[in-house]
């Protein structure tokens, strides 16, 4: 794109300045949106991880395969025992079995009116065939529970077995100081239901969708800040280059139009001197005939005087 006017080295370099700066801020969307969507570590997780008490939860246990060589064949978690659910679905997942077990409850709990005196308190998921989770892959294995019980947090032990024999055992409760354990087990957060919540709850036991997965909001707000950052850094660019080529067009003009009134200055005089040196011309003209008039004429009288004479 050229601008009237406009020299072409300053258009290269505003062009150049442009794409420079675009680049650096593609740079630093994509380093953002990549520190934002990254997960803290690679530990089997579930999420949502905060819930209501009283109320139902789809819960996703993500499981990563940490392993450069062994691929992840089975996945064990455990519920807990003490504050047992009374309901608990699984859904299907292509190439893995699901084997739900049940134990006695040693104080039974009472659901929808009924006493129960067993619960799942464990999920076995087992790959078939080339279903295992290989190196640098993850699946996520779904389950719905509920009701949620009245306590602060539920701890869900996981055991992760690989291809190779290595079983790596998610087992380790929260820390009491706040440090991070080895291998932390996967924790549900529970907080308190509102009055209306709690009676709506216990009226009619209802299924909540689950809320996306901490991560992937994590990875969702991140892509949604760089593709705002990119959006707006375009719209700055183009607004500059509107900027600069309207200011190089309106020099152009400026430019133009000075040189036109130079060149009609310039015919102008030109003008008004030919005309000068066309009156100077006829100036000399007449004078010199009116000499020549009064030359003829004083040849005339002379010799009219040397007739007279010789008369």
């Amino acid at each position: 794109m050229t601008v009237p006017g406009a020299p072409a080295g300053s258009i290269g370099r505003f062009l150049m300045t442009l794409l420079k700066r675009s680049a650096a801020v593609a740079g630093m969307v994509a380093a953002l949106t990549l520190a934002l969507a990254v997960p803290a570590s690679a530990h089997v997780t579930v999420n949502p991880n905060t819930a209501v008490q009283g109320g139902y939860a789809k819960l996703t246990f993500r499981v990563p395969n940490e392993s450069d060589t062994a691929s992840t064949t089975k996945v064990e978690v455990n519920l807990p025992a003490d504050t047992p659910f009374a309901s608990v679905s699984l859904k299907p997942i292509a190439g893995w079995t699901m084997a739900p077990v049940k134990s006695k409850l040693a104080t039974p709990i009472e659901a929808h009116g009924t006493q129960l005196t067993e619960a799942v308190t464990k999920i076995t998921w087992t790959a078939v065939g080339d279903a295992a989770i290989k190196p640098g892959q993850f699946q996520e294995f779904d389950v719905s529970v509920g009701p949620l019980p009245e306590a602060p947090q539920v701890v869900f032990k996981a055991l992760q077995t690989y291809s190779d024999g290595t079983v790596v055992r998610w087992i380790d409760e929260p820390t009491t100081d706040g440090t991070d354990p080895e291998k932390p087990a996967p924790v549900l957060k529970l907080t308190a239901a509102t009055d209306t919540a709690a009676a709506g709850s216990s009226a009619v036991p209802t299924v909540t969708a689950a809320a996306p997965a901490e991560e992937e909001g994590a990875t969702s707000w991140a892509g949604t800040i760089g593709i705002g950052l990119g959006l707006a850094a375009l719209v700055l660019g183009l607004l500059a280059y509107r900027r600069s080529g309207q200011s190089a067009a309106g020099q152009g003009a400026a430019g133009q139009s000075a040189a036109g009134q130079s060149a009609a200055g310039q015919s102008a005089a030109g003008q008004s001197a030919a005309g000068q040196g066309a009156a100077g011309q006829s100036t000399a003209g007449q004078t010199s005939t009116e000499q020549g008039s009064r030359e003829q004429g004083g040849v005339e009288q002379v010799a009219a005087g040397q007739s007279i004479a010789g008369q």
